[in-house]
């Protein structure tokens, strides 16, 4: 029999409805990436729940803790670090799809909230660091900084044009003497 540390034996729980029961564990779990960051393979995810008993189901409460890995959104750099996922979620015996979780009458299996907690968690767009300016930023500024530079008549520094909109310049949008 293979060993399944995230399903639970709750026979305990369901007789005496309200009970609550602690729940931890630290779990690998192979497969869990979105296109830019991933949990690395071997990596534990810890799980720290509170397992309560309802009348017809189970409501699980907690953390799920995962180290994940990816590449910054600016630079490219490679980037770990850690997500906390809180969850509250119910198990019923008749779930509903996209909202409660299945159980069996004395088992519960945790494995696809846990994924679907540390899938959520995993950044869309990691950053190496919030002051992140990019692999060149002198090339590629990634902020909104205004460049200016010097004119030669008395009226100080200007904006920088950039020549690829040189031709915006000659357009004149105000109406001729005829009102068109």
């Amino acid at each position: 029999m293979t060993f399944r540390p995230l399903v639970v034996g709750i026979a305990d729980l369901r007789r005496n409805p309200g009970t609550r029961r602690q729940f931890t564990e630290s779990v690998e779990l192979s497969g869990l990436a979105i296109s830019s960051a991933s949990v690395p393979e071997g990596a534990s995810i810890d799980v720290d729940l509170e397992l309560e008993s309802l009348s017809n189901g189970l409501v699980a409460t907690g953390t799920i803790t995962t180290p994940w890995e990816g590449e910054c959104r600016r630079c490219l750099q490679p980037v770990q670090s850690r997500s906390v996922a809180k969850v509250r979620e119910i198990f019923e015996p008749r779930p509903v799809e996209g909202e409660t979780y299945a159980m069996a009458d004395d088992m519960v299996n945790l494995e696809p909230m846990v994924r679907d907690a540390v899938l959520l968690a995993l950044p869309l767009a990691p950053l190496c660091d919030e002051e992140c300016r990019g692999p060149a930023p002198e090339t590629f500024p990634t902020g909104s900084v205004i460049e200016v530079e010097e004119t030669e008549d008395d009226t100080g520094p200007g904006p920088v044009s950039d020549p690829r909109w040189a031709a915006l310049a000659d357009l004149d949008f105000e109406p001729d003497e005829s009102g068109e």
